[in-house]
């Protein structure tokens, strides 16, 4: 997965995302218009990269990897809410995004780990 394909994905995803959570929170949305809306923007992205020729197991990775990234202030919130340091409850999001990528692409997945890891220490704050 390169650099450059995680630098269009992150402003992609953050943009609707974000608008996504302002209605949301907003009391537009309720939760399962909310998680119909992720899941949408999710399938978007995918079928986006599948457009630009990007190999569909690179897709997941960098999805799966974007995901964790942007919700890397849900995960701070949650490691202080169980009193755990942010690279006990990381490691639980990138091993369960790994465990679906494996699953459901046939890879290892510790390879699917070190790819979605990687993309989580490069690029979460």
């Amino acid at each position: 997965m390169s650099k450059e394909l995680m630098e269009l994905v992150l402003p992609r995803m953050a943009q609707r995302l974000d608008r996504q959570l302002r209605r949301y929170r907003a009391g537009e949305l309720d939760d399962a218009q909310f998680t119909r809306k992720f899941e949408s923007l999710l399938q978007q992205q995918y079928t986006w990269l599948a457009k630009q020729g990007i190999d569909e197991v690179d897709a997941a990775v960098t999805i799966h990897g974007a995901v964790l990234v942007l919700s890397n202030p849900g995960l701070r919130a949650e490691a202080a809410e169980e009193g755990v340091p942010l690279e006990v409850i990381e490691f639980r999001a990138v091993k369960a995004a790994a465990a679906d990528i494996s699953e459901n692409y046939g890879v290892k997945p510790t390879w699917a780990m070190k790819r979605i890891a990687s993309i989580v220490a490069a690029y979460a704050e």
